[in-house]
């Protein structure tokens, strides 16, 4: 990444975050680009910023071709019995797709519904989650875009702006299949380069603070949890109060106050994923033989006032090659201000 892409700003990412979830169908205005109009739910696991990318990401597909949809959005609200209820209500509507944001509410979805197209976004292993058979060829109803992210990468650039680091700690969801996917990938990526790692698990978002108060790690990381990134303040006030350096798995958690990462965007990904649905709904193709697709160009996200607060300053290299540097001007996104009007 150059420092032609560098953006000092990043008004443009926090404030597609801000968008937010209306609860019911808001019908579509795109334009009329082609003749049919869908009706299509949305059920997204939880708000925060990477979420809510994505899933506008998604409705901007079907807006920049021009397609009229009628929207049904909903949110869980981090209740998975919720994203259950939401499910079953989708599975007896008259719903030509569905978009699934995250992988609690793709796997809900995919439980009970059988016979309408289920296009995911914001899941990091759909294998693993048991919603395809394979990457290659899904096999059912479902495909979609998955955010995997590059933990091994991110480590290392961990080592490279803390190079004395000697042990990195994680807050994750015991439930959520997702984390458990990325906390074996930061043990392998830990044991290549001699860090050791510290676990704590947690079961719902109010147990964030208490998770991170009991690692005794040189610096955190912060996966693609959604129970953790929901709780993100917690992480970043214990590592601004113990000079603890929070690195994390994507680009919103920079601009919210973490430290840096290597991370995709989660708008594209979700414009990525609406483009499959509108290859389902406007060519006819089959869900089951569209490959899962992932994104393959990511993101240099360096935040040097968070690094500060941590007690660490960003190596001028590192600053210069980044695609995003984040700066005193630019005001992160609330979740609870961002979730406060949705139903």
């Amino acid at each position: 990444m150059g420092a032609t892409g560098r953006m000092r700003a990043l008004g443009v990412s926090a404030a597609a975050g801000a968008l937010l979830l209306t609860g019911c169908g808001d019908g579509g205005d795109g334009g009329g680009g082609s003749d049919e109009s869908y009706s299509i739910g949305v059920t997204q696991i939880v708000s925060h910023p990477s979420l809510d990318e994505a899933r506008e990401g998604f409705k901007q597909a079907f807006e920049d071709a021009g397609i009229d949809v009628d929207w049904d959005e909903q949110n869980a609200q981090g209740d998975q019995a919720t994203a259950s209820n939401i499910a079953g209500t989708f599975a007896t509507s008259d719903l030509d797709l569905i978009h699934a944001v995250a992988t609690p509410t793709a796997q809900a979805a995919a439980q009970q519904i059988t016979d309408t197209p289920i296009v995911f976004s914001a899941v990091t292993d759909p294998e693993d989650a048991g919603l395809v058979d394979s990457m290659e060829e899904p096999g059912a109803n479902v495909t979609g875009a998955s955010d995997l992210n590059p933990v091994h990468e991110q480590l290392e650039l961990l080592q490279e702006i803390m190079p004395d680091a000697e042990s990195v700690g994680v807050v994750y969801s015991s439930g959520e299949a997702n984390s458990a996917v990325q906390v074996e990938l930061l043990k392998e990526a830990a044991d290549e380069l001699g860090l050791e790692v510290e676990e704590a698990t947690i079961s719902a978002s109010s147990e964030v603070q208490q998770g991170v108060e009991s690692l005794d790690a040189d610096a955190i990381y912060v996966p693609t949890d959604n129970a953790v990134v929901s709780a993100l303040e917690a992480v970043l006030q214990y590592g601004q109060q113990n000079d603890v350096p929070v690195v994390a798995a994507e680009g919103d958690s920079v601009v919210r106050g973490a430290v840096a990462t290597y991370g995709i965007n989660y708008q594209q990904l979700g414009v990525q994923a609406g483009e499959m649905a509108i290859r389902i709904l406007e060519d006819g193709e089959d869900p089951a033989d569209m490959p899962v697709e992932t994104q393959e160009e990511l993101e240099l996200y360096v935040n040097p006032d968070a690094a500060e607060e941590m007690g660490l300053e960003i190596p001028d290299e590192v600053t210069e090659r980044a695609d995003v540097v984040v700066g005193d001007d630019v005001e992160p996104e609330d979740p609870a201000e961002a979730g406060e009007d949705e139903e």
